[in-house]
């Protein structure tokens, strides 16, 4: 039988490159996507995915879009969540308003999913859950607080949920990409992006279809062993 995998913020530059790799390995794939209707619906026909409308910090919608995934496909081994969102904003002059979008729109949409995911995992007490972070929430790097604060949440998240849900079979990892060509990485000023680099050992920026890769193998059966663990994709920093 073939696995399902629901990949969250499918349309974005991580995103599609896991929804190409998934199909491309045999899985039937859903995704999700907020405004890049005609980048989502080009994708879906490309590859032979579903694609759904959603905005994730409301767990109406979601809910919503987890029973029309369970309904096509009856059941869902592989979460990835991978939307998420920054801005690009000094310390000082974060707003209230600002600190709160950035946290919800990478912590709340993974709460959300996870928790409405899961309750179908368990009752089949098997799964996957990988949870895209970033370098921000791990090294002292000029990004944006906020962003980082909200990245560093996906490691504690991890962490705890893969303690949780281990007695159902159920393995939670994170994926640490680094400074990528597309993406969040097309925002990194020149100045930034040549200071990375020169850092970096690999010396350049990274490929979604790298960091697709890793994740690809942690949803496999290959990756049975490997539970609770923050997986880096960034070329050596």
């Amino acid at each position: 039988m073939s696995k399902t995998v629901l990949v969250t913020g499918g349309s974005g530059a991580i995103g599609s490159a896991l929804v190409r790799r998934f199909v491309a390995d045999g899985y039937r794939v859903a995704f999700t996507f907020r405004n890049s209707e005609k980048t989502a619906a080009t994708l879906a026909e490309e590859t032979g995915s579903v694609c759904c409308r959603v905005e994730l910090r409301d767990r109406g919608q979601v809910q919503d879009m987890v029973q029309k995934v369970l309904a096509h496909f009856e059941h869902i081994d592989i979460l990835v969540n991978n939307a998420g969102q920054t801005q690009v904003m000094p310390f000082a002059l974060i707003e209230d308003e600002d600190w709160d979008e950035i946290l919800s729109a990478n912590l709340k949409t993974m709460f959300i999913v996870t928790q409405e995911v899961l309750r179908n995992m368990i009752c089949r007490k098997s799964g996957g859950i990988i949870n895209i972070g970033s370098l921000a929430g791990h090294r002292l790097l000029e990004v944006p607080v906020h962003y980082a604060t909200a990245k560093a949440g996906v490691t504690g998240f991890t962490l705890a949920l893969a303690k949780e849900v281990a007695r159902y079979n159920i393995r939670v990892n994170e994926v640490v990409p680094g400074l990528l060509t597309k993406g969040v990485g097309t925002m990194v000023p020149e100045k930034e992006m040549a200071e990375y680099i020169n850092y970096c050992a690999a010396g350049r920026a990274g490929e979604p279809e790298e960091v697709a890769n890793v994740v690809a193998f942690l949803a496999s059966d290959q990756a049975a062993y490997m539970n609770a663990q923050s997986v880096f994709v960034d070329g050596g920093i």
